[in-house]
């Protein structure tokens, strides 16, 4: 076998990391500014919102996570500008990229920011490989994590906390491994900053500690502290800003386990514990997604972490997490969640190969280099968080697809029409189109109309600008967009009907509305016209 020297290893990584940031980057931002939708792209705008209003002094606050919250969801509130989001996630380690926020001031270099933090974490990974490895087995790791669906889909979502996870805990970990103390509890500290739940996923690393015997004191800090951050800041710290924790969260997540409306993580934990057969069942089933789940975080990886005792350890109680929760979406390697067995996975890939390395032979390194071809196919013919839309169809049966020029020529349509948006005034916004138009202090999401501003006063919002364009396309396909469709139109004519609102703008299927304004002629022609196209193909 030919020599595989240090520099050449470090030349393969940084090819690999170039070619992943690169595509991410441009597969990414063009869905931004195409407007295409994509699952929760309602975060991206809620995260930008809470970076300008943080740049500004106002910390984490978010009108647009205001409408997400209990008093608006059920109590029937007016969402607000001052509320803090810090009610839903605790999430303190945003703050180290304010000033990176302050220089790109958009939801685009947020994306960006994303890419390249899970691209830095695959430098720390391979670091972290060679501490154990020679280059060859090193490169073969780190190319794994460059082509995990686990990895690649959450990158390409709209931004989120968790894309932090990744570098931190490789950066824990090769500090462990090379006795650096003070970085290995920093980057602790930092994990524990970046959800309220990532304690879930330090607890399970802790518990390896222990049950390894190489740091079982570093270990029993690690659990102690896990445990007691999330107890004191669920209980504790979030419900001084609101009860989302207690009356949504933990309901909508965990509401099978208990019989309240309301519940602390404490409640919720004891509810789940005295239930065993019922949390069983939850691990378990569906069984067929389950194992789908589980296979997919394994195969970049050539199912060694299947073999590997502290992959198990380390990603049980992430996994039991996800594996309980009731969100039908929660078993996707596409979402964000899907990141938080990954550090686990590789960390322990890392030591099984470190006691097997006279397995690393040419018949594995060529099963290994199949596995990482067939996640990356099976990622990419996936089309993660519809990034890949502009050359991957919808769908094929029946045909949905938008080719370039047409999402091109859309998106410069809907552009025109936010230009005539001033800066400082008030909106809503279909979900994907209301990160375009989070750069402002009074920002709702449709069919929301009501903002409570910093006077106090709840007023309406000065615009509304809606897409049909996208729903139209997809309701042939799926039929929530069908059902989607059909309320944008009968909600735009109750509108209209008050008087309240006058339609003064249409482009490309996108409506805008300016309250107490006129109603355009020519608009509302060509509006009506439109408005033919909408009946549902059969």
């Amino acid at each position: 076998m030919p020599r595989f020297s240090s520099i050449k290893g470090v030349r393969v990584v940084a090819i690999a990391a170039l070619i992943f940031w690169v595509a991410c980057c441009i597969f990414a931002l063009q869905r931004y500014f195409n407007f295409y939708p994509t699952y929760v792209a309602f975060d991206q705008g809620i995260f930008n919102q809470v970076f300008w209003n943080t740049m500004h002094g106002r910390l984490f606050e978010s009108s647009l996570s205001s409408t997400e919250s209990i008093n608006v969801l059920v109590d029937g509130e007016a969402p607000t500008v001052f509320y803090r989001r810090l009610g839903q996630h605790f999430t303190p380690a945003l703050l180290l990229w304010v000033p990176y926020y302050a220089l790109v001031r958009s939801p685009a270099g947020l994306s960006v920011l994303q890419i390249t933090l899970i691209t830095a974490a695959g430098f720390v990974l391979y670091a972290l490989a060679r501490h154990y490895h020679p280059p060859r087995l090193s490169v073969f790791i780190t190319i794994s994590y460059y082509c995990a669906n686990a990895v690649i889909a959450p990158t390409l979502a709209n931004f989120h906390d968790l894309s932090q996870l990744p570098l931190y805990l490789f950066t824990a970990f090769l500090a462990l491994e090379k006795r650096v103390w003070w970085l290995f509890w920093v980057m602790i500290g930092l994990t524990l900053l970046v959800r309220e739940d990532t304690g879930i996923v330090l607890f399970g690393i802790g518990l390896y500690f222990i049950l390894s015997r190489r740091h079982w004191r570093v270990g029993a800090i690690v659990c102690a502290l896990s445990v007691g951050y999330i107890v004191l800041v669920t209980n504790v710290v979030m419900p001084l800003f609101s009860e989302d924790i207690s009356r949504r969260f933990m309901v909508e997540q965990f509401g099978h386990f208990i019989d309240n409306q309301e519940a602390s993580t404490v409640e919720v934990l004891w509810a789940i514990a005295s239930q065993p057969g019922k949390l069983l069942a939850n691990l378990f089933t569906p069984l067929d997604r389950t194992i789908n789940y589980v296979l997919g975080q394994w195969l970049p990886l050539a199912f060694v972490p299947a073999l590997s005792p502290s992959a198990w350890v380390m990603i049980a109680f992430p996994l039991t997490k996800t594996l309980m929760r009731q969100d039908p979406t929660a078993l996707s390697l596409h979402l964000r969640y899907a990141l938080t067995l990954v550090p686990g996975l590789f960390y322990g890939a890392i030591l099984w190969w470190a006691k097997h390395p006279l397995q690393f032979q040419p018949r594995i390194q060529n099963f290994w280099k199949v596995c990482m071809g067939l996640a990356l196919v099976l990622t990419l013919t996936s089309n993660p968080n519809r990034a890949l839309s502009i050359v991957i169809p919808d769908s094929f049966q029946p045909w949905v697809y938008a080719p370039p020029a047409e999402q091109w020529n859309h998106a410069q349509a809907v552009r025109q029409l936010m230009g005539r948006i001033p800066d400082d005034a008030s909106v809503s916004a279909t979900s994907y189109l209301i990160a375009h138009l989070s750069n402002r202090r009074s920002a709702v999401r449709y069919p929301e109309l009501r903002i409570q501003e910093d006077d106090r006063q709840v007023r309406l919002v000065d615009f509304v600008i809606m897409d049909f364009w996208y729903p139209r396309l997809f309701q042939r396909a799926f039929d929530d967009e069908r059902q989607t469709l059909q309320g944008m139109e009968e909600i735009l004519g109750a509108w209209l009907g008050t008087g309240e609102y006058g339609m003064v703008g249409f482009r490309s299927g996108t409506v805008l509305l300016e309250k107490g304004a006129e109603s355009n002629p020519d608009v509302l022609e060509r509006w009506e016209r439109f408005r033919q196209t909408l009946t549902p193909a059969e």
